[in-house]
């Protein structure tokens, strides 16, 4: 059997080339946090989540600083709450970068990301983007879901891949208590 191009590339990255992704990883610290980018790093991973090599498709190279968030010390108080310095955020860094990317792009849509890096320091995410305003986007079937006003600003409301995770919705088992939201499910008395 035949295998293709994006088999042997997934295959690639399973262990990439340490070295090259260093020389590479040194070049990105160095440049902005954000970066559009003319073609994907992972093009089989990008095509997996819906990239086309076409007019309306925008792809963003981000870099997130890693390492826990510190909550600040309290001034007054003996509260064993407040005492705790560790921050556990709900949202993982890749739904933090689709989210900085939505705002620095603020025309375009975020359709889906993968990382493609990380060092001691930093994440490295490539996000992929759609501009819901071009016709090649509005005629095709496949894309012109995003279009749609439901559809706005999706990474900031957690409508991404990563969002949805992020808020537990990947299981849609009765027992799930986060749907259609952790709220509506306090309120609903779950």
């Amino acid at each position: 059997m035949a295998k293709g191009l994006s088999h042997y590339l997934r295959k690639a990255w399973r262990k990439p080339d340490i070295k090259l992704l260093r020389e590479r990883m040194i070049e990105w610290r160095k440049s902005n946090a954000i970066v559009k980018v003319d073609k994907p790093l992972r093009l089989d991973r990008a095509h997996s989540l819906g990239y086309k090599a076409k007019k309306g498709f925008v792809i963003a190279r981000i870099r997130i600083q890693r390492g826990g968030r510190k909550r600040k010390k309290p001034n007054k108080g003996r509260k064993l709450k407040r005492q705790t310095n560790k921050k556990t955020v709900k949202m993982s860094y890749k739904w933090v970068a689709e989210q900085r990317v939505q705002r620095k792009f603020i025309n375009l849509e975020v359709l889906n990301s993968y990382n493609i890096g990380k060092d001691g320091k930093y994440y490295f995410f490539e996000v992929i983007l759609i501009d819901p305003n071009r016709p090649e986007i509005k005629n095709n079937k496949k894309t012109k879901f995003i279009t749609k006003p439901a559809n706005k600003n999706r990474a900031l409301r957690g409508l991404t891949s990563a969002g949805k995770k992020s808020r537990g919705l990947r299981s849609k088992s009765p027992m799930n208590k986060n749907r259609p939201s952790v709220r509506a499910g306090k309120r609903r008395g779950k």
